[in-house]
């Protein structure tokens, strides 16, 4: 009768244990439960933290989270406005900010991330071919910072952006964002991680790109190239100049100097009258010595001083 009783005791025990996990949960900061009770959901979402009842058995907790959850989209090949074909690449974060209807539209997050590939993945390629390719690059209109003609080789490239890659951005947010208020959750952010040409028209495009940088390159060359001759041009007539200046100023300087020789031979020969004429006489010779050999033909005038020496000669 005592073992009878113990094996109550214990059998209730073990019930009351039972009853009480059943009944008891427990709520994380980060979560939020929908009770449900044979797969309906009743009640109010239960979004405080702490130790929480629900009925045993009949009852269940359904967890969601109260955090930022990520979207990741698959790469899409979407043709732009301007029929140029590209690769889409997107990401987005969003929230579950409706427990309750996010449970009765989705069921869990499997079933919102299903329900945002089809919503984002429809939005992006309606943004994408309703704007050209540029415009999903580039948010604002960039000056190019050169002058001259190089500048207008540059500026052929820079097209006039109306909308921008965040604007478009946005308006993807804001479209998905009304349809999905229905579903409980809130996309909080949107943005193309990676847009890409597809591969088999990849390498024409790279082709043109590097045609067009070699063709700017050959414009700053020929630029260059023109600048260093005139600069060199410059530099060699300063030089020539400067040349021609320093031999007028050192003929000047060696006439000086020969003048004065001259006044020392005189005064060596005691400035007589035949030693200046024995003086003029050597200088002369000397001069026919350097100047003349026995093939040169010269013609003189009669008033020429060396014709003078000649005619003595004879």
């Amino acid at each position: 009768m005592k073992r009878n009783k113990i094996i109550a005791i214990i059998v209730v025990i073990l019930v009351g244990i039972i009853v009480i996990a059943q009944s008891a949960y427990v709520i994380k900061e980060t979560e939020q439960v929908v009770i449900t009770q044979f797969g309906k959901p009743i009640g109010d979402p239960v979004t405080e933290p702490g130790l929480k009842f629900k009925a045993p058995f009949i009852q269940t907790a359904n967890y969601f989270e109260k955090r930022y959850l990520e979207w990741d989209g698959d790469p899409n090949q979407v043709p732009t406005k301007d029929k140029k074909f590209i690769f889409v690449d997107t990401y987005a974060r969003w929230q579950i900010t409706q427990p309750l209807q996010f449970y009765k539209r989705l069921t869990n997050e499997r079933g919102a991330q299903s329900r945002l590939d089809d919503l984002l993945d429809g939005e992006t390629r309606d943004a994408v071919a309703s704007h050209d390719l540029v415009e999903l690059v580039r948010n604002t209109n960039r000056q190019a910072e050169t002058s001259g003609k190089i500048s207008e080789l540059i500026e052929d490239s820079l097209a006039d952006i109306n909308v921008g890659r965040k604007k478009i951005q946005d308006m993807v947010l804001e479209t998905a964002n009304k349809q999905a208020e229905d579903l409980g959750i809130k996309i909080l952010d949107f943005r193309f991680k990676r847009i890409n040409y597809v591969e088999n028209v990849r390498k024409r495009v790279y082709d043109r790109m590097r045609s067009e940088r070699i063709r700017i390159a050959d414009k700053f060359r020929s630029e260059g190239q023109g600048e260093a001759s005139r600069i060199n041009g410059k530099k060699e007539r300063e030089l020539n100049q400067i040349q021609s200046e320093a031999f007028k100023e050192a003929e000047k300087i060696r006439g000086r100097a020969d003048a004065q020789a001259a006044n020392i031979y005189a005064d060596a020969y005691n400035q007589s009258r035949n030693s200046q004429k024995f003086y003029e006489f050597t200088k002369t010779l000397e001069t026919f010595r350097k100047t003349f050999d026995t093939s040169t033909t010269v013609i003189f005038s009669d008033k020429s001083e060396l014709y003078k020496y000649l005619q003595t000669i004879e």
